[in-house]
């Protein structure tokens, strides 16, 4: 005959070890807690081991509410779902942390069918951050259907313009006429060759191997010094641990290059007065969430100018396919290097101010 025995709900040794029921919160950018209806943590995911800055070991086994600034609310959210009058509640609170600031948090107390109770901890800043890479996600792949679509329906009434031009040239009476022919040829050839661009990251192949992103850095380097050889100084600050990834090396150069170039192009008065300055800067990012993922380790590359920053007018729309803060600039130059960015599963985003512009690219790290 079996026997089943109920026994009591025992605090679990602090070994440090999670407990297997849980690991996979482990997985989540979000920090978790799984309580007992007096606050008691039984487990704690490794993001919020590293948000409170304390071990597993001493999260285990302590009183959750006392780890914020108004205990008193979370206790009265962990009455309310023991005693099962909800089953989620949310609100705003703010967390302590070992020697370091407030952290502003939304919590989320959700109940299970067990008697384990779910907090779930979203950083504020965090959560602004996710919104907004999810909202420039959702953009750029609009805008690469837009451009795809739209390159398509121009290409083929191009190709007849261009060729109706040439057989009227062919019929010309009068010679001097063929000016005008020739003007609809150039300018139908200047069309297609902007269309070729936009179509361009999504005709190449993904080209992967071993990148050293300080081989790309050093390429790019001197292809801006070639170009603007006097007032300009390209600063090398390198974190030489940095290790190779897989990626496509011809794809990074080109994103690069066309960060720097428009950095380069907007130092013009800087660089007629010698004191022009772009900086290449890598640094290993380390426990960092982008894309709604969390990373380990990240390639942070920086690019930063002292130029008189990006305009007001289109900071929200820089990356935007033909939008250009200069002159006779064909606004595609951003473009390209967030799509390239983003086939490395990457983001790129940009801080400007008059005197300093850094366009920061974030990449996974083997």
């Amino acid at each position: 005959m079996n026997v089943k025995l109920s026994l009591p709900k025992l605090r679990p040794p602090q070994t440090g070890k999670p407990n297997q029921r849980f690991v996979a919160f482990d997985l989540l950018a979000t920090l978790v807690a799984v309580v007992q209806s007096d606050g008691t943590v039984t487990f704690a995911n490794a993001a919020l081991e590293d948000a409170l800055g304390i071990s597993r070991r001493t999260i285990v086994g302590s009183h959750l509410p006392d780890a914020f600034t108004e205990p008193s609310h979370l206790r009265t959210a962990l009455q309310g779902a023991g005693s099962n009058e909800f089953a989620a509640l949310r609100y705003d609170a703010k967390l302590l942390r070992l020697g370091r600031e407030l952290l502003p948090v939304h919590v989320i107390v959700t109940q299970t069918e067990s008697a384990d109770i779910i907090v779930e901890l979203l950083p504020l800043e965090q959560q602004t951050r996710q919104d907004r890479e999810e909202r420039l996600a959702e953009q750029a792949q609009a805008n690469k259907e837009l451009i795809r679509n739209l390159a398509h329906e121009i290409k083929n009434p191009l190709g007849g313009i261009r060729g109706a031009a040439q057989l009227l040239e062919l019929e010309m009476a009068q010679p001097e006429l063929t000016e005008y022919t020739q003007v609809i040829i150039h300018e139908a050839d200047r069309l297609q060759s902007l269309v070729d661009r936009l179509l361009a990251p999504h005709r190449r192949p993904h080209v992967v191997g071993d990148v050293n992103i300080h081989e790309v850095c050093e390429r790019v380097r001197s292809l801006i010094l070639a170009e603007f050889p006097k007032g300009l100084d390209v600063v090398q600050d390198y974190d030489t641990s940095i290790p190779e990834f897989r990626g496509d090396r011809e794809q990074l150069i080109q994103a690069l290059i066309n960060i720097a170039h428009n950095a380069a192009q907007s130092l013009t008065e800087r660089i007629s007065r010698g004191d022009a300055q772009i900086i290449f800067r890598t640094r290993v990012a380390r426990q960092t969430t982008f894309g709604k993922q969390r990373y380990r380790l990240a390639l942070e590359l920086h690019v930063i100018d002292n130029g008189p920053g990006v305009p007001d007018s289109i900071k929200d729309r820089i990356f935007y396919p033909l939008v250009s803060g200069r002159e006779g600039g064909s606004g595609l130059g951003l473009t390209l290097a967030q799509t390239f960015v983003q086939q490395h599963h990457g983001l790129i985003e940009c801080d400007s101010v008059p005197g300093c512009t850094d366009f920061k690219i974030l990449i996974p790290l083997p």
